[in-house]
């Protein structure tokens, strides 16, 4: 469903998009029918191609071998890989979650894998990763203490398990730089997020710095002189009790703060801390089954 929101947007940025699937062509169609999706779902039969590409996931054979279900491993990668509710007969065949981008020869480009069945990247935030600038949220302007800041979460609706990005793009005023990472005896720029229940903020990528040179210290620092951009990556848990959390809201704020030290030539000035927030509609999960009970 996430998907289908960004098929418009994928499509104007020259990309086609499929999903392969262990399901049958059966429900395959039904799903696609009854939400309404636009694009190729592929039923992979015996999960032949799950395999020839090295995907399939072993766990839940195991899960359900009364030799090794028990087994505290295997229970434990079960509610990594498979689910966190007992695991059944129908979820052998099923590939570990990832995206595969292709050239148009076919030749794989990049490649995106989830660490846990329940938490997926969303679309936006994959583009986001290759480079390619969001375009469906409006960004936020921030005039702070010598540096000017636009800021955007990658996607305007997020669902509990989604994975996305909260972006930064931060210009210094001519002749001022920034303390990058690293920066001894200086404040580094810095973004710290507020902790709430079930959201989670990964480790903050930050782009390679350059050397300055303070010349009358005879002092080299790491530094951001020119544009640069922060990408903080956050995890909306998908978990059984995080469903239950956000279950009935309409809406989730994640607050924070960037923190950072800017001087010129001569000059290095006060540390500034500028508090930031981003609200992002919250889209309830699907529980609804695909194929109609049987009579």
């Amino acid at each position: 469903m996430e998907l289908q929101s960004r098929l418009d947007s994928l499509k104007a940025q020259g990309l086609g998009l499929a999903v392969i699937s262990y399901d049958s062509p059966e429900v395959m169609a039904a799903f696609s029918k009854l939400r309404g999706i636009t694009f190729p779902l592929l039923a992979d039969p015996g999960s032949v191609t799950i395999k020839r590409f090295g995907l399939l996931n072993p766990v839940p054979e195991m899960s359900i071998d009364p030799a090794r279900k028990d087994d505290p491993l295997v229970k434990q990668e079960t509610a990594k890989f498979v689910s966190v509710v007992n695991p059944r007969a129908g979820m052998v065949g099923i590939a570990f979650p990832g995206t595969f981008l292709l050239d148009r020869r076919g030749k794989v480009t990049s490649r995106f894998f989830e660490d846990f069945y329940i938490e997926r990247n969303t679309a936006s935030s994959l583009m986001l990763k290759l480079g390619v600038a969001g375009d469906s949220v409006a960004g936020t302007e921030i005039s702070s203490a010598r540096l000017k800041l636009r800021t955007y979460p990658s996607d305007a609706a997020v669902a509990p398990g989604n994975r996305f990005t909260l972006v930064l793009d931060l210009t210094p005023d001519p002749r001022i730089h920034v303390y990058a990472p690293g920066a001894k005896g200086y404040r580094a720029v810095a973004l710290k997020i507020d902790p709430q229940p079930f959201v989670r903020a990964l480790d903050l990528q930050f782009p390679k710095a350059e050397i300055y040179h303070f010349k009358p210290l005879d002092e080299r620092v790491p530094v951001y002189q020119k544009p640069f951009q922060l990408r903080q990556e956050i995890v909306l848990e998908g978990s059984p009790p995080a469903q239950a959390a956000f279950r009935g809201k309409d809406s989730v704020t994640i607050t924070g703060t960037l923190e950072y030290q800017a001087c010129d030539d001569q000059l290095c000035f006060n540390p500034v801390t500028v508090p930031l927030s981003w609200r992002l509609t919250l889209r309830e999960l699907i529980r609804t089954p695909t194929l109609p009970a049987k009579p």
